[in-house]
Order: structure tokens, then sequence, then C-alpha cells
């Protein structure tokens, strides 16, 4: 970093570089509180159908839900209740407490759909063709300077209060801070491609590893099937070329059948990495989704965690806009403090997914038949792996001394004025007391809503559906120091 060109730019509020699902959530957040934000993309609008992701979580359908988007993501996709991970372990999804009891399968671009119409919507102004070549910022300066290069290869300024990175693996802003990106492959020469299949596969979702093979089928939904495989005896460079055919032998090698899979229109080979960025801040500039993490794909943790990663930071970035300078750095720091732990669980549930469904020797294979019959049998242990897949266990740390609920996820609550995350459409904290209760004022917007039967808990609920602060007794002066805070 160096400091700020003398020559001052043009200024938004927040420069989000990477128009992916997490940049389109965060710009749309940011935008519907009424700041200005641009967002940069060096590829054209073009919707690709190259895309990876088709698992949305439960946890992620409920931040979905909070911006009145869920029922139509619903709407594109397939539910799926039951997760089996290697052929025979079966993790039961409808025992999750949450409106949304499975995993939605849909491709990616249905969500990078919803969300920049609702990005568009809000305001934000795009720039595609776009990309990121260098950004300045200083200890004296409350600005960030970009230094942008349009697709003609003219070269454009733009300031902003904050900016944060969303443009993933390759970030250009990561890259551009001097940050490492520490880690290593995990996965070398998987063959990806989109297919016709002559015969329909029985599951909606269709994973098996085999032998020394491993396969995965998931629909687009329009006759279009996403198809990754990958063999242990056949791992290549990943610029080597590579055939339908390689594709059709893994896949019958893994699921004993290859569906009758043709016509690809699309086809590649790629490696999967784990890697972290070891700061999800630097001053004002801040790493999101790809950008601040990657991992293997088993689990399909990768977009539901760049959207959690999201909606963390922007009611944040919000309310450090808006003023509140006295708590404003350590609530922005609170956002690497928070999401970071989450990271490092995420690479290391899905890396051992991805090992497991890779053991070739017996003892490993064993390992992995004894710990697929104690997820099966030991209610504890599923529910475990249930919750950390579907996100729906994410918590932070709390304070010290603070109420068992606190840094927890609030559950969608039935309150006598709505349900508590149609309430949070609002992009502000959601106050529920008990029916009487009085709500203190507060500089802010505040919804405060009642619980429908007798309960005397009072909880104050974050934007991004997590609570700040609970009690059960009433205490005016705890509540009001909870909402200053």
């Amino acid at each position: 970093m160096t400091t700020n060109p003398s020559t001052a730019p043009d200024t938004v509020d927040v420069l989000v570089v990477g128009a992916g699902p997490t940049g389109l959530l965060l710009a749309g957040d940011l935008a519907a509180q009424g700041l200005s934000v641009t967002l940069v993309e060096r590829r054209p609008r073009e919707t690709s159908n190259i895309t990876r992701a088709f698992a949305i979580h439960a946890r992620t359908l409920e931040l979905l839900d909070a911006r009145d988007l869920a029922d139509e993501l619903v709407k594109t996709g397939t539910p799926l209740t039951t997760l089996r991970f290697f052929g025979k372990l079966p993790l039961d999804l409808s025992r999750l407490r949450t409106r949304f009891p499975f995993v939605l399968i849909t491709p990616q671009y249905e969500v990078e759909r919803l969300l920049e119409r609702r990005a568009r919507a809000a305001g934000v102004r795009f720039r595609y063709d776009t990309e990121l070549t260098a950004l300045h910022q200083s200890d004296a300066s409350d600005t960030v300077t970009a230094e942008l290069s349009e697709v003609d290869g003219s070269p454009t300024t733009l300031g902003a209060r904050f900016l944060v990175g969303t443009d993933g693996v390759h970030s250009r802003v990561r890259q551009a801070l001097g940050l490492p990106f520490p880690g290593e492959s995990v996965i070398r020469s998987i063959v990806l491609a989109d297919v016709r299949l002559t015969e329909k596969p029985t599951d909606v979702l269709t994973v098996n590893g085999r032998g020394d093979a491993f396969a995965f089928i998931a629909p687009f939904g329009d006759g279009w099937y996403r198809v990754m495989g990958w063999h242990r005896a056949h791992q290549r460079a990943g610029s080597d070329p590579v055939g339908l055919e390689e594709l059709r032998e893994i896949t019958r090698s893994a699921l004993g059948t290859d569906h009758g899979m043709h016509d690809p229109r699309w086809i590649s080979r790629f490696h999967s990495d784990e890697r972290q960025v070891p700061a999800y801040r630097t001053g004002r500039v801040f790493l999101a989704g790809d950008a601040a993490h990657v991992h293997s794909p088993a689990g399909g943790q990768g977009m539901n965690t760049g959207l959690q990663d999201a909606a963390n930071l922007s009611w944040k970035l919000a309310a450090a806009l808006r003023g509140h300078t006295a708590a404003a750095e350590a609530l922005l720091d609170s956002y690497h403090a928070e999401r970071h732990p989450v990271g490092v669980r995420v690479l290391r549930s899905s890396g051992a997914l991805v090992r497991l469904a890779m053991a070739g020797t017996p003892l490993q294979r064993t390992v992995r038949a004894l710990i697929s019959k104690t997820l099966s049998t030991i209610r504890p242990a599923s529910d475990k792996a249930l919750g950390l897949i579907s996100g729906i266990s994410i918590a932070y740390a709390a304070p010290h001394g603070a109420h068992p609920l606190t840094a927890k996820r609030a559950p969608d609550l039935s309150l006598r004025e709505g349900r508590l995350y149609q309430l949070l459409r609002d992009g502000t904290f959601v106050l529920v007391t008990p029916v009487g209760a009085v709500a203190p004022a507060t500089p802010d917007p505040l919804v405060h809503a009642h619980w429908t039967g007798g309960r005397t808990t009072t909880l104050l609920v974050r934007p991004d559906g997590y609570i700040a602060w609970a009690s059960d007794h009433a205490d005016p002066a705890a509540l009001q120091a909870a909402l200053t805070r």
C-alpha cells in the first residue's frame, strides 16, 4: 500500500470488487441502507452457467429470507431432505429446526440473478468489464483509492470510504494488499463438465466414491447436468487436454453408470485448494468469500460461507458509515474475529469430507466406515454434523458472563408482529420483549416486537439474525447499555 495520489477521485461510501453472490448480497445490503455503492466486475455482464455451486444450505436460506428472496429461490430448485456421503451415510436434514429443513439444489446463477435484481433496485451502480489494478490507503486518509482499468484499457480512479474484495480465489484486492494466501492443493485433476444425460439419475443429487474414483452429478433444472469426477490413478496437469470419455470412465467407476452422458457444452480440468487469508481486514479494506477462504467443494459450503460473510459485514459497515465513531473500530474488527474462525471450521470439515471420500488404503476405509456408522447411529453426533454443514449451529464468541443465548443464531421466532426473519427485512436490529414492555429511545431505527405468549426473556437481535444481547429479567438500564453498544 502507498499513500493516496494527489488527485482526489470521486468518492462513494463503499466500493465492492467482484460481482459473485458474496459481492451482490453485500452491495445490495449497503445500498438498501441508503449508502452509495459501486460494484466493479472484470467480466462482462452476460451470465455464465460455468459455476460450481449448487447447494444452498438452511442458514443461507434464512439470511435470504431476511431479504425476502428465499421463497422465490426455492421455486427455482429442488429441496433435498437427505444427504448421503460415501454412498452409505445418510444425514436427515428434515430434523433441522428451521423454516428450511433441507438443502436446496439450484445453480449459482439463480442466486446471482435474484441478488443482482435486488442490488439494482436498491441503487447499486454496476461497472462490468472493469478490473482493479491497484489500491492505496494511508493512516492519514479516511478513504481508499482504487485504480481501475476499463475493458478498452483506459484507466480510471475511484475513491471509497471502505473497499471490500469479493473477487474470488485469485483476488486482485488481496494481491494489492500484499496478503499471503497460505494453504495447499487438496485434489488435483478434477474433471468438470455440463452435459445431457440419456438416463435420468434416481436421486436429485448423485454423489459417490468407490475404489479410486469419485463422481458427483447435479441438475441445472433445464435438462443440463453438472458432472464432476476424479480418479486417483489418473491425475494430470491442469493444462492437459480433457475429453468426455475421460469423465465417462471416471463416472462409471464411481457410480456404476455414466447415465448416457453426451453433448457437453463445456468441459475442463481444475484443482481444489484449501487456503485462508490471515486477516479479513486491513485498514479500510475487507475480504470476503473466496477472496478470504477457499476449500474443497465437499459439503457444498463455499458459496454459503461467502454469503454469510457478507451478511455479517454489511450491517457493521453500514453502522460505521452512519457515524457511530465511538464503537466503529471495534465493530469493524469483529468481522474478522467472528468470521475467520468460521472459515477455519469450514476448511476443516470440508477437508475431512474430501479426505474420507478419497480414502485409498484399507485402514483409511475402515476409519471411514467407522465414522459413517457413528454418524448414522448416534443421534447427537449426526445432529452436530447437520448443524455444521447446514450452518444452523454456527455461533460467535460471547463476552464473559453474557446470557447463554448471546452470539447464537436466532431461530425464526413467531412473534405478535410476525415472523422474526420478516421483521429483519428492514435491515435493522429487532428488539423482542414481553407484551407491554416499552422500548427505549434509540438514535437509529429499531423494530420492536413482542412474544405471543407469556415468555419474559428480552432479546436484541442483530440484522444478521444473531442475538446481540439477552436477559431473562426486566432490566431497563442493561437494555439501554446494550442498545448503546
